[in-house]
């Protein structure tokens, strides 16, 4: 596993991500040494698919979901 300096990684924290999505392979950064962090590519069940409508069949809507949970007669606003 490479190391590389906090220092270095925030000089150049970008072309490090893109590195690491290339060649698959985790950086260790180090602080005076010593490991803080570890940037490691995703792993092979993250899915690229778009989020949007990734919920699409997976609930049910029970009941009115547009009227007030609660009947407007007890609306303090509304009284007069």
């Amino acid at each position: 596993m490479r190391k590389m300096a906090i220092s270095e990684f925030k000089a150049k924290c970008l072309s490090v991500l893109d590195e690491v999505h290339k060649t698959k392979k985790a950086i260790l950064i180090t602080r005076f040494g010593k490991p803080v962090a570890e940037v490691i590519p995703p792993s092979s069940d993250v899915v690229s698919e778009s989020w949007i409508g990734s919920m699409k069949d997976s609930m049910k809507i029970l009941g009115d979901i547009v009227s007030p949970a609660t009947d407007e007669n007890e609306w303090e606003v509304l009284r007069g």
